[in-house]
């Protein structure tokens, strides 16, 4: 139902087969990636040492090393993508559990966990996120675990919030009355309720953990080199950005693409579960 609801938006659409190029790239990219990533061609730089612009050899042409820039991209998003979907899903499994939690026991227990979210909001998440990954050595999942650390209080919230609401529900009431176990209730009769919100958030925040990484790896904090990312090649290449500006542009625009695809499937799916946006497309 969800997809077929999806399949008749035009923009949740396109950004399904954006998203969907990009999975099949990163899956694929052994087979799809002319050349291997690390590999340096003497070819690859002009006589004077500079990268090659986009020509029939090097289709987007070459980095500061000499490497296929096209197949440095392609590689790329294996990155990328594995951060925002494992930084995300940590954040919002994180996220759900303290919220749900503090939203059905309330009292002292709601007052911890709230009170330790309200602390973690107000720190400088970038701040914060640049402190824990200089901390951890460098590492593709150690990025991905310091995202999700930063990221899973605005889920504890919104969560939160609702599952107050959901725990006054009469048919809660009633299943508590006769006895049913608090296990029982969270699983059967609040976390589906629970489900279209998890789903946008989840959605959404892929998005925003991807860029995430994208910036803390513009910053040299984050996915570090030889493996390569959108945002780490955007990093190491940015001081021949006038001279060679391709090769800060086209990582720059898959990450922008990757983003812009998200919100557009999570704008579609918050339209579709939220009863009263329905219509409004």
């Amino acid at each position: 139902m969800i997809i077929a609801a999806l399949l008749q938006r035009k923009l949740a659409v396109l950004g399904l087969a954006i998203i969907a190029v990009f999975v099949l790239a990163a899956v694929f990219a052994p087979f799809i990636a002319p050349f291997p990533p690390e590999q340096q061609f003497f070819e690859g730089l002009t006589l004077e040492g500079a990268p090659l612009p986009p020509n029939a050899q090097f289709w987007l042409g070459t980095d500061l090393l000499g490497r296929d820039l096209l197949s440095r991209l392609i590689y790329g998003a294996r990155a990328t993508l594995l951060v925002g979907v494992v930084a995300n899903g940590v954040a919002l499994a994180i996220g759900a559990l303290i919220g749900v939690t503090a939203g059905y026991m309330r009292g002292w227990v709601a007052n911890l966990l709230m009170g330790f979210t309200d602390l973690m909001m107000a720190f400088p998440v970038l701040l914060l996120a640049i402190l824990l990954a200089a901390l951890t050595s460098p590492g593709l999942w150690k990025v991905a675990l310091v995202i999700a650390m930063v990221s899973w209080v605005q889920v504890a919230r919104v969560v939160y919030t609702e599952t107050i609401s959901l725990s006054e529900r009469e048919y809660v009431q009633a299943v508590r009355s006769v006895g049913a176990s608090t296990p029982r209730i969270l699983i059967r009769h609040i976390l589906p309720h629970l489900l279209p919100t998890l789903i946008v958030w989840g959605t959404l925040g892929i998005a925003t953990t991807s860029l995430f990484e994208a910036v803390l790896s513009y910053l040299g904090v984050g996915v570090q080199p030889p493996t390569p990312s959108w945002g780490n090649m955007a990093n190491e290449n940015q001081t021949y950005f006038e001279s060679a500006p391709w090769l800060v542009f086209f990582p720059s625009l898959g990450i922008a693409m990757l983003a812009l695809s998200f919100n557009l499937i999570g704008d579609a799916l918050r339209d579709i579960l939220d009863p009263t946006l329905r219509g409004r497309h």
